[in-house]
């Protein structure tokens, strides 16, 4: 298969890696009630191990990004999907609520790092047409998960235990995410540069990692993803809360998810499309500054109608605007360090999505109204739009110069 065509499997494998893998972190909302039941645990003590997820997969992004530059994506996916499905397995052994923390925040969060910055590098490395539309594919992967994995576990748990249920999830990520990764190979102009003694001879023209690191343009990225993933953390954990305190009933405010996360699919594809035509970074200002209008357009829902109109919008932006950012990395980086670039941004969204469930509940808290945190999340969008704005390319752009290699 030439190379033309193999690029597209590298698509197809890092969307099926993504969606089973965030299906198989995002499998613990669902069996929330049924672990409650049956061991005692309090609902915050079995949350927090989400959140402990969150911080694992923020501070272990760069590193699984380092190694996939160091030794290639597939020995870091292979072992990212192995880890993640022994690590499934073994939280459904876990025999005290501080066990089943460590196990599933630590280890799954961690293993889930392994797939999202290696594999959005090496698509990018892989293509210089359609970039843009590669990488919104494999991000439409982990759109899917809630589509797929979720009824397949809440299927599961309505038929068995939750520690058997798991136990079920964790062979099926096994055996989809482990054959699958074997599939993953470095972009040709890597291979070629890594099977040379001298690296290919081009790194001497580019920057180094370190000054890539504490460049304008990396800082830039990371406060820009930070703000982002602020602004749509707190509406994407809380409107369900906040629609259920307006009287919708739950079972209807539920589905606000539904619709946001189905318009994301289309998000991310129309964000893609428009990446390739019109530039990553005009297409990303202009996304960052519509998703902050569009989480202030929650503050004027109450009604389920009004609720599913701002989140079929809101998901289709905020959606569409997060995979840009490893467009912009590849255009300005050097390909032999995409996987630490995008990782470091990786973490800073991260930690940014970790900041929406604590600000929502204090603000809940102090005011007994979910407004002051739409109106928040409007001004954190702000702030992401000010900062992409400020970015401006290298003056020689660095993601350039790696084809020199090949």
């Amino acid at each position: 298969m030439t190379a033309s065509s193999y690029r597209w499997v590298i698509v197809a494998a890092g969307g099926l890696l993504s969606c089973v893998a965030i299906g198989g972190m995002f499998s613990l909302p669902v069996f929330l009630q049924p672990i409650t039941k049956d061991t005692g645990w309090s609902v915050t003590g079995i949350s927090s191990a989400m959140t402990i997820g969150f911080l694992a997969m923020a501070f272990t992004s760069m590193a699984w990004g380092t190694l996939s530059d160091r030794f290639g994506p597939r020995p870091v996916v292979l072992t990212g999907s192995t880890v993640l499905a022994l690590s499934l397995f073994a939280a459904s052994h876990a025999t005290s609520l501080v066990v089943f923390q460590l196990v599933f925040g630590l280890f799954v969060g961690a293993a889930c790092a392994s797939i999202f910055a290696p594999m959005m590098a090496t698509v990018t490395g892989w293509f210089d047409t359609h970039r843009s539309l590669a990488v919104s594919l494999v991000s439409a992967g982990m759109g899917m998960a809630p589509m797929t994995m979720s009824p397949l576990a809440a299927w599961l748990v309505s038929h068995h235990d939750w520690r058997t249920s798991m136990q079920i999830v964790a062979l099926v990520v096994g055996a989809l995410m482990i054959p699958v990764s074997l599939l993953v190979r470095r972009p040709p102009a890597l291979a070629e540069a890594a099977a040379t003694p001298a690296g290919g001879g081009a790194a001497g023209n580019e920057m180094s990692t370190g000054e890539a690191l504490r460049s304008p343009q990396f800082l830039i990225l990371l406060a820009t993803n930070f703000f982002c993933c602020a602004t749509h953390s707190g509406p994407i954990i809380h409107t369900v809360s906040y629609a259920v305190s307006c009287g919708i009933p739950l079972i209807a405010a539920v589905t606000i998810y539904s619709v946001e996360g189905f318009a994301g699919l289309f998000g991310r594809i129309g964000f893609g499309l428009m990446g390739d035509r019109f530039g990553a970074k005009r297409v990303l200002v202009t996304g960052l500054l519509l998703q902050a209008f569009g989480a202030l357009g929650y503050v004027f829902a109450q009604q389920l109608a009004t609720f599913y109109a701002v989140g079929a919008v809101f998901g289709f932006i905020y959606a569409g605007t997060m995979p840009l950012y490893a467009v912009l990395v590849r255009e300005n980086f050097p390909l032999r360090m995409l996987g630490t670039v995008i990782g470091g941004t990786a973490m800073a969204g991260s930690l940014g999505m970790a900041t929406g469930p604590l600000a929502g509940g204090l603000i809940y808290d102090a005011f007994s109204s979910y407004a002051w945190l739409y109106i928040g999340s409007w001004a954190m969008g702000l702030f992401a739009f000010l900062m992409a704005m400020t970015f401006r390319p290298f003056a020689r752009p660095q993601g350039a110069a790696a084809p020199v290699a090949a």
